[in-house]
């Protein structure tokens, strides 16, 4: 039986979410730590390859938080397409994102830790709530004014603005899950 849009977004929205912010938790903590022991050169590489491997990252952590993507027995959703869309999207934006750090490489933690957060605009459309507004908005803010005030300190205080944002976004989906 085929299942309408709507029943297929009522399904996808009823996940728990956890493993994608958390594999960007991990990944964008890594990232600071490598801004406090390396050098620039060493946390640019961690950036790039960091934010390249979330998506593989969160596919390991499915396994243990229940969501398994990688399950081929579940039923086909037209918004797990959608999501991988827009986790495309996110990739694309490194096309700004590179130019951008070829003049300036401290603009790296900014510009990618603001255009791979814009995913989670989507994200709040397809599941009908808050959260992925309040993600995207907070961390462009905060990335912003880290990036301003703390120049000295961009590959540190930006990755881990951006796991703070992380943190509050895990409470409130697990709050959304438990009401919802």
């Amino acid at each position: 039986m085929k299942r309408t849009l709507e029943e297929q977004r009522i399904e996808f929205s009823n996940q728990k979410f956890l493993a994608t912010p958390l594999a960007g938790l991990i990944v964008w903590t890594i990232i600071g730590i490598t801004g406090v022991f390396f050098s620039d050169f060493v946390s640019v590489w961690s950036i790039f390859i960091g934010t390249g491997s979330i998506v593989y990252l969160g596919l390991f952590l499915s396994k243990y938080t229940g969501e398994n993507f990688l399950d081929k027995t579940k039923p086909k959703n037209e918004f797990d397409t959608l999501f991988l869309f827009t986790a495309g999207q996110a990739i694309l934006v490194y096309s700004i994102a590179i130019p951008f750090f070829l003049v300036d490489y401290s603009s790296l933690p900014m510009t990618v830790g603001i255009l791979t957060g814009l995913m989670w605009i989507p994200f709040s459309w397809i599941i009908k709530h808050w959260s992925g507004i309040f993600h995207a908005l907070t961390r462009t803010i905060l990335v912003l004014i880290l990036w301003y005030i703390l120049p000295e300190y961009r590959f540190t205080a930006i990755p881990f603005g951006i796991v703070l944002i992380y943190i509050i976004t895990l409470i409130i989906l697990k709050k959304r899950k438990k009401t919802g």
